[in-house]
């Protein structure tokens, strides 16, 4: 059977820009997979999406005008139900097969086979193939009803009495196989050849569709339209580059902000603007985020990152001279500059230490209290914690900036930008003339603001976040905010994770339980909240475990260190190497092994077995060997765990493997002596003790 391309275009008035890429994949994945799973495409078909501001397309190989017949079994009913003594089909089965469209002229051909439970009449019949009009109309209606559309918008046909839903208004649809229209109607359009390039610059208008191959390169030439979101992205990704090497500069980074332009234009025309240089005294951080946030220009940097007063425009319009379109963009861009050094200026004549006292009148939430009383939290845990790291002079540096900490969110500036929040406090503590360690801590007690953003750069700044961000999981827990599937509106996945980053990769001498503990008593007078360590213990640790799997480590490996729960997570990769080249040991598997029968040995024992030993009640030959060798081995993986050198500590192991295998073959630990039974027991609860202070190396066991 011959096959033909397919191309399927909707157009359509401007579409979400920060949602259309997304859009167009899924239009296009979505058709192409209705049209696979109706036998019409092949499951080899390339598939092409197209998205620009006004059109979503998608263009298919290899699709059939017919797909191919397909057998069909059906599984009608128990034999002994369907045919009578005599093996004549009785009124229930010819019923059955009267709405399949079959008589009783069919019943000798009938299949049988037992499904386990009878005999069972099944009836194989040839269902004919979905034309394309049928199939290409039922993937249509499921790629719109696929789109992920936060809201529609019901709009009125041109008849001017019915109405559809969509995501913004339809006004024409292409459906072309090979050469040939395909017959369809959605959205009150029927489809055609025809459809619509630039607004603008167009050279013709419609642009008319000979086949389904010409989409992309007709509407280039013809509609000055570059259809491909992938194609646009690079033409002004390459056309930036061009325009800020020309200038003398750089152009920001940012992936979204180009994926949003890219969304906005149809062909795209790159051009340089400027504004005052008197701007610049504003932070650029303020002034970046302005330009792009509010008119989605790419500022522009020198070579050392810092921002000039030129910027980059994405035109969708090429006229021959742009000095109309580049005066616009300036005149535009002025008056939110100005705004940004009104909010610069204003701010400042307050110090951050003054509007400390409002942010008691800031609700943070209904249960927990204000930003004031949530400051005044954050600040006594950052007391401790500076405390215990770097005793007076910490402790009352990192108190002093978390009092400040919050207080720029009653800024103008960051009223306007929340985004800068932390920015915009560092920037006006300097102006305040503080140390440039609490400064900094202002700013970086967000941080890391996400994944693999960069860590506090300073002990002042560590201990603020860490504070900061404790007292978030802490609190939300303790009022029985959890999150739940993939709801975490208060991101406390994040924050975990941040708190992992910080106490591990900083190495930090501070155990978790107790700065759940020091946390915890800042709450002491909040009403309705209850202490659920245990409950973030067990989120942290959940956390910390994903996130070393996606480092690369083996779920054995993590599992094997994460289960202990050491207290101290800057030892956790020291761990993890030591269990690595452990379990790399000849008698690795024998111990692990080893190691999962004692544990599941002192489970069964009622009440906890102590680790001790009475040398007086050793009878055999192996028990003393292990003895011996226990008492050798563990001062010497005891001494090198003590110092850290956890790789040495269960090396140290190995040696106890011989005596390990000839205990448990030589040996009944369930003596019926009482006495005889109790000594054996706590002989195991000690091996097990030496065998996991670094890790459970039973996890290693397969």
């Amino acid at each position: 059977m011959s096959s033909k391309n397919l191309l399927v275009e909707l157009f359509v008035e401007e579409l979400p820009p920060k949602a259309l890429k997304k859009l167009g994949e899924v239009f296009a994945a979505t058709l192409a997979a209705a049209l696979k799973k109706d036998g019409l495409a092949t499951d080899g078909a390339v598939v092409t999406a197209y998205a620009s501001p006004r059109r979503l397309a998608a263009h298919v190989t290899d699709v059939a005008a017919v797909a191919a017949d397909k057998p069909v079994v059906q599984k009608l009913m128990p034999v002994a139900v369907g045919l009578d003594a005599a093996g004549n089909a009785t009124p229930a089965l010819l019923k059955k097969l009267a709405a399949l469209g079959a008589d009783a002229s069919c019943v000798p051909n009938l299949r049988r086979e037992n499904d386990g439970k009878a005999d069972v009449l099944f009836y194989e019949s040839l269902a004919k193939g979905a034309t394309l009009s049928e199939g290409l109309q039922k993937a249509l209606e499921a790629a719109l009803a696929a789109l992920p559309i936060p809201k529609v918008m019901t709009y009125q046909l041109q008849d001017g009495w019915s109405s559809v839903n969509f995501v913004r208004p339809a006004h024409g649809l292409v459906a072309l196989h090979g050469s040939d229209i395909v017959p369809l109607a959605i959205l009150g359009l029927n489809s055609g050849r025809e459809t619509h390039g630039h607004r603008f610059e167009a050279k013709v208008d419609p642009v008319v569709l000979a086949n389904a191959d010409e989409y992309a390169a007709k509407l280039a030439a013809d509609g000055a339209v570059i259809a491909s979101f992938a194609e646009r992205r690079a033409e002004i990704a390459r056309q930036l580059e061009a325009a800020a090497a020309k200038a003398g500069g750089k152009p920001i980074d940012d992936d979204a902000l180009l994926d949003e332009v890219t969304a906005l234009v149809e062909r795209p025309n790159v051009l340089v603007g400027q504004f005052e240089e008197e701007f610049l005294a504003v932070p650029q951080e303020c002034l970046i985020l302005t330009m792009k946030a509010n008119q989605k220009y790419f500022p522009l940097l020198d070579t050392a990152g810092k921002l000039t007063n030129k910027f980059l425009v994405v035109s969708n319009i090429s006229p021959e001279d742009a000095s109309a379109v580049i005066g616009g963009n300036e005149r535009v861009v002025r008056p939110r500059l100005a705004d940004a050094k009104f909010f610069f200026d204003q701010d400042r004549k307050k110090s951050l230490e003054s509007r400390v006292i409002g942010l008691s009148k800031v609700v943070y939430h209904n249960k927990l209290g204000t930003q004031g009383e949530r400051m005044q939290r954050v600040a006594a845990i950052a007391r401790a914690i500076g405390q215990s790291l770097g005793g007076d002079a910490l402790a009352l540096q990192a108190e002093q900036a978390a009092v400040l900490a919050k207080a720029d969110l009653l800024t103008d500036m960051v009223g306007e930008f929340p985004e800068l929040q932390g920015i915009m406090g560092r920037y006006y503590a300097q102006h305040d003339g503080l140390a440039a360690d609490i400064a900094d801590a202002i700013e970086d007690h967000y941080k890391p603001r996400f994944a693999g953003d960069s860590l506090p750069r300073g002990m002042v700044g560590t201990v603020v976040a860490l504070a900061d961000k404790l007292e978030t999981l802490v609190g939300m827990f303790g009022i029985g905010q959890i999150p739940t599937g993939d709801r975490d509106p208060f991101a406390l996945r994040r924050h975990a994770l941040g708190t992992i980053r910080m106490l591990s990769e900083g190495d930090l001498d501070l155990p978790l339980n107790s700065l759940m503990t020091v946390a915890g008593s800042a709450f002491a007078s909040v009403d309705g909240f209850k202490s659920a360590e245990a409950a973030l213990a067990d989120f942290i640790y959940d956390r910390l475990a994903g996130s070393l799997r996606e480092q690369g480590y083996t779920a054995q490996e993590v599992d094997a260190v994460v289960s202990q729960r050491p207290q101290r997570l800057g030892d956790i990769p020291k761990r993890l190497a030591a269990v690595r080249a452990f379990a790399a040991l000849p008698e690795a598997a024998a111990l692990a092994a080893a190691n999962k029968r004692v544990g599941n040995i002192l489970k069964k024992v009622e009440n906890p077995v102590e680790p001790t030993v009475d040398n007086a009640l050793l009878k055999e030959a192996p028990e003393i060997a292990l003895h011996d060798a226990l008492v050798e081995v563990v001062p010497q993986a005891d001494a090198a765990f003590v110092t850290g050198d956890y790789s040495e500590s269960l090396q140290a192991l190995a040696a106890l493997r011989a005596p390990v295998d000839a205990f448990f073959d030589g040996v009944m630990v369930n003596a019926d002596d009482p006495a005889l039974r109790a000594n054996r027991l706590g002989l195991l609860a000690k091996l097990h003790m030496a065998m996991n202070k670094v890790a459970d190396i039973s996890k290693l066991s397969a």
